[in-house]
């Protein structure tokens, strides 16, 4: 299945998307850093524990994301709260993808397939994005291919992991670097 502009929203039995706000950053914090950081984010598959330590985001580091007007939060819900989210930043005609976040109980379902449609949706369909772009540690081959799977492809580019910025974690290894990964959403 590909997504284009013209698609309709994916529909989610279940589910409601809205953008995030202010109030929702601490519910935000814990589900970002329960999915990458932690013995307890081992319970998911796309945990960075082995490779990154320390926390994946903070609650200021997320305030100043939902204060920029080129970038959006996508929180998916249901009946027991959060349960997904997802940067989108508007870059001309594509769109960066990124902090993308399925509590780590429920991964493995179909949920982060859904959510990721949605965000290309949204990119495609309100800000009229022709291309989804990403960035994803070169030590996750799984992840990658799951994207893989999604019909992203790698551009071939390459950028180092940015040693010495605690933003970013604790690197527990000395050779990572993120790959790039696009999609057309015009296909």
């Amino acid at each position: 299945m590909t997504t284009n502009q013209s698609a309709a929203p994916p529909r989610d039995p279940g589910l409601s998307y809205r953008l995030a706000d202010p109030e929702d950053v601490p519910a935000l914090v814990e589900l970002v850093n329960s999915c990458y950081r932690g013995e307890g984010s081992k319970q998911g598959w796309t945990t960075e524990a082995d490779l990154l330590g320390g926390r994946r985001v903070d609650e200021d580091s997320l305030a100043r994301l939902l204060e920029r007007t080129d970038t959006i939060v996508l929180i998916a819900e249901d009946e027991e709260g959060i349960v997904a989210c997802c940067e989108l930043q508007h870059e001309a005609d594509s769109a960066y993808f990124g902090m993308f976040s399925v509590r780590p109980a429920v991964q493995g379902g179909g949920l982060g397939k859904k959510v990721l449609a949605r965000a290309e949706h949204t990119a495609a369909r309100e800000w009229g994005c022709r291309l989804m772009r990403m960035k994803v540690l070169a030590q996750r081959p799984e992840l990658i291919a799951w994207y893989e799977r999604r019909g992203y492809t790698s551009t071939g580019r390459t950028e180092p992991f940015p040693y010495g910025d605690k933003s970013f974690g604790l690197p527990k290894r000395e050779d990572l670097a993120f790959v790039e990964l696009t999609r057309d959403l015009t296909a």
